[in-house]
């Protein structure tokens, strides 16, 4: 059955925002607008005679204060190794913040626009700056982030699609046995990697979480930081059909490479990631149907319609996994 839980932010009205912010010891100019955020909330607000700032209110139950500090900590040491994120600046001795009942924290605002897809020099960039992160991010471990792994992302979230009613009833024994299949090559994928090294990772690398400006990307969002295996920041920046990505792959491992060791087994594991990325985002939007964000946000959601396009796209992953592993170019 599905579970109603209350929605999370429904008390943050303009007032109450702004005054997150002057709790802080800030003085705004009242302007608030909203920016385009789900998971959390997030507003760029008008600061009287300095630049505007980001502000960032943090989801209810999604992350303990110890693992919020502790992404805080992971872009504070990206920039003290000069990598360009973007950071939480330090308030009143801390990045994280409570009022009336919520958790935030400020950020300073970073211009840019999306890199080019596709294009050699701009991946070899940013493979680069990937693994210098990636150089830093190996050097310990989180405590409090969670792990990338089939468990969580994978098995847990086709559990809750069908425990949660969330199929049409003459859908889901067909999303279950595609599910089923498909859990298995996600399985033997991550088997036939063999052990590697986990690393602390941006999470969430796809061409909307990086900004290119004067040249050099610029890194943003780290709320989904998490300990995993490389190829997890690599593969969403690759697009097209398995000759271009091969090509688009072999561009950014020619900058990571120069500043980190890869280890190329992992290429293996890119569509156990996708059709991962696939499963947890619908079990992602279901478990949070009942914030009014969601159902506004992807009101198709609910229809027949969109299930049997799911189902389309299990079968064809469940293809795309039985392909050889991608292919890099030759030197």
């Amino acid at each position: 059955m599905r579970a109603e839980t209350p929605a999370p932010f429904g008390d943050l009205t303009p007032e109450a925002i702004l005054a997150s912010v002057e709790s802080l010891g800030l003085a705004t100019d009242g302007r608030v607008l909203a920016l385009n955020s789900y998971e959390n909330r997030v507003y760029r607000i008008g600061i009287e005679d300095s630049a505007p700032r980001v502000l960032k209110f943090y989801r209810p139950g999604r992350w303990s204060d110890a693992a919020i500090l502790e992404e805080h900590r992971f872009s504070q040491e990206l920039l003290d190794n000069d990598l360009s994120v973007v950071a939480p600046e330090v308030l009143a001795g801390t990045t994280l913040h409570h009022h009336a009942g919520h958790r935030f924290a400020i950020f300073p605002m970073q211009g840019g626009h999306a890199p080019e897809p596709g294009d050699r020099e701009t991946l070899k960039q940013i493979g680069r700056t990937l693994g210098r992160m990636h150089a830093v991010g190996a050097r310990t471990s989180f405590s409090h982030r969670g792990t990338l792994n089939v468990q969580q992302h994978a098995i847990d979230s086709v559990s809750y699609l069908l425990d949660a009613d969330w199929l049409p009833a003459e859908l889901e024994e067909n999303f279950e046995a595609l599910c089923h299949l498909l859990l298995d090559q996600i399985e033997d994928a991550w088997a036939d990697c063999g052990e590697f090294k986990t690393l602390r990772l941006h999470g969430d690398c796809h061409p909307g979480n990086i900004l290119w400006r004067d040249g050099q990307p610029h890194f943003v969002d780290l709320d989904d930081t998490m300990m995993g295996p490389a190829m997890q920041d690599l593969w969403m920046l690759c697009t097209g059909d398995a000759a271009a990505r091969g090509e688009q792959m072999g561009w950014l491992l020619q900058g990571y490479e120069l500043f980190h060791e890869f280890d190329h087994r992992q290429l293996g594991l890119i569509e156990a990631l996708r059709a991962m990325r696939l499963l947890h985002f619908h079990a992602w939007i279901a478990r949070r149907w009942s914030d009014p964000a969601f159902p506004a946000a992807f009101p198709w959601f609910e229809s027949p319609r969109h299930w049997e396009g799911v189902i389309v796209q299990l079968q064809e992953q469940l293809v795309a996994m039985r392909e050889p592993v991608l292919e890099l170019p030759r030197a």
